[in-house]
């Protein structure tokens, strides 16, 4: 059996469209499946239509979180709810196509464990919003080593995939990626995303820097070591400086006033700050995870 996990947020507009088209198209490919709906604390009508929708139907099932906790701990919740040989995650909002599912399971009937849904195409997307995405996904693939620029979220993962991800005890957890670094035998289906059909995009550029941010720390290490080579180059550049001024002493043509001394206060000054800062954020991670708080609050189930 195939499990469909979907999160959803403020997705009103999208439930009954995704509930069709997903479970018609497996009907017809006689495709035994359950829909597993994660409703992630919204606030307009999804909870009373997504209980409409699994009465009408005994293979859609839902979940209730508490709050809104992010799409990361709303995807945990469906892995863990999910009772198929495999499952596959995918968004509730149909702009990864039901059709590339149907890929992805015939891969997964050939042996293969994880089957990676890779974008080909973006679909219309602001300019700003795509240097964001492209800067972001850059900086991954450099920090991890793992090849991100055209990664989603539209994943199949067969059940031996899906217990080693649950099993990974981290409170922050970078599902795009971890569903890589687990390993198994893997392959890849390329989609284009589709255009919306209804409601619009949750994810605002605040929300998309604060999602960059926590999984960049969540899954590398490397920003602590850029702090590192930071302060190297800071103290090239003071030693250079303090050369300069001594050269300049000793030959009677020390700079006058303190402009030098005021300009070198400042920039080691702001390099201390940024160190602090990102040193700061990770002990605030640590600091999530030593308390071992649950990634999600489940109040009701079906």
């Amino acid at each position: 059996m195939l499990s469909v996990i979907i999160p959803a947020y403020n997705e009103e507009a999208m439930l009954r469209k995704a509930a069709e088209t997903i479970g018609d198209m497996l009907t017809y490919e006689g495709i035994g499946y359950e829909l597993i709906f994660v409703n992630d604390g919204s606030r307009d009508n999804t909870q009373n239509i997504l209980e409409q929708i699994t009465a009408e139907n005994p293979r859609i099932h839902y979940v209730q979180l508490s709050r809104n906790f992010g799409k990361e701990a709303a995807i945990s919740a469906g892995l863990a709810m999910a009772k198929g040989d495999c499952a596959a995650v995918m968004d509730c909002d149909l702009q990864h196509p039901p059709k590339a599912l149907l890929e992805m399971y015939r891969l997964w009937e050939e042996g293969f464990e994880v089957i990676e849904g890779v974008k080909r195409t973006r679909g219309k997307e602001s300019m700003a919003y795509k240097v964001g995405a492209k800067s972001f996904y850059r900086i991954m693939s450099r920090s991890t080593g793992i090849d991100m620029t055209r990664a989603s979220d539209f994943k199949l993962l067969d059940r031996k995939a899906i217990d080693a991800v649950l099993s990974l005890p981290e409170y922050h957890m970078f599902f795009r990626a971890l569903s890589h670094w687990i390993g198994f035998k893997t392959a890849s289906v390329s989609f284009d995303v589709q255009e919306r059909e209804a409601g619009r995009s949750k994810w605002s550029v605040r929300k998309l820097t604060k999602y960059a941010v926590n999984n960049i720390m969540a899954f590398s290490s490397v920003p602590l070591q850029i702090v590192t080579w930071i302060g190297v180059i800071a103290f090239i550049v003071s030693l250079v400086m303090g050369v300069q001024t001594l050269i300049r002493y000793f030959m009677g043509n020390a700079a006058e006033g303190f402009t030098t001394v005021i300009l070198l206060l400042l920039f080691l000054g702001s390099i201390i700050m940024i160190g602090l800062g990102i040193i700061g954020m990770y002990i605030a991670k640590i600091y999530d995870e030593v308390k071992r708080r649950p990634r999600y609050i489940i109040t009701k189930m079906k």
